[in-house]
């Protein structure tokens, strides 16, 4: 048995970005019709590169700023969490492009829960290891409220949760609008540590 299993679940691209600018006051993606990946991540994002100085997100682990492996290249949320974002903040939409979002994805269930190591794979070969579930940020509240005064308070509260995964390039290739990308789970019961 494979380490890695197909699943039946698959998801269409419908949003693409790429964040350019390391702006911390209005974190801003770019739309794309397509990206290419690399075992860098998508070429011209801020957030690419094998390596990256660790952050508040593995300080029991690292102290901050110490060189680590990148597994953050991307940013993935689905179109049914951002909706419940929005529905929670009050909002008819929020724009990924606020979030800095590198992908929104349509149609897989529960996606900001799926497994660490589970691939997110496109028609191109090119597939995605998730390393977890994003956290909500101060970042994309900042650059909320820059279009939306004093709404990006409640980013952080209504994105728990909701946020999606963050992801790395497993397999170079494109990514394109509409391409269905395929679930693959890793082969294993949950850990039960008691």
């Amino acid at each position: 048995m494979p380490a890695l299993k197909p699943t039946d679940y698959s998801a269409t691209v419908i949003w693409l970005g790429v964040v350019t600018n390391d702006d911390r006051v209005e974190l801003l993606a770019e739309k794309r019709n397509a990206v290419d990946l690399t075992f860098d991540g998508i070429a011209g994002s801020v957030h690419g590169g094998a390596t990256r100085e660790s952050c508040s997100r593995v300080k029991s682990q690292y102290s901050r700023g110490t060189r680590i492996r990148n597994e953050r290249q991307l940013s993935i949320i689905s179109a049914e969490d951002l909706a419940e974002i929005a529905a929670r903040m009050g909002v008819e939409t929020i724009d990924p492009a606020r979030l800095g979002a590198s992908m929104v994805i349509s149609g897989l269930p529960d996606f900001s829960f799926v497994p660490p190591s589970s691939r997110l794979q496109a028609p191109s070969g090119a597939t995605l290891t998730v390393d977890m579930q994003n956290r909500p940020c101060q970042f994309p509240a900042k650059s909320i409220d820059k279009v939306a005064p004093g709404l990006g308070k409640g980013f952080k509260p209504a994105a728990t949760g909701r946020r999606g995964v963050t992801a790395s390039v497993a397999c170079e290739g494109r990514v394109a609008l509409g391409d269905v990308l395929r679930l693959h789970i890793p082969d294993q019961r949950g850990w039960q540590p008691d």
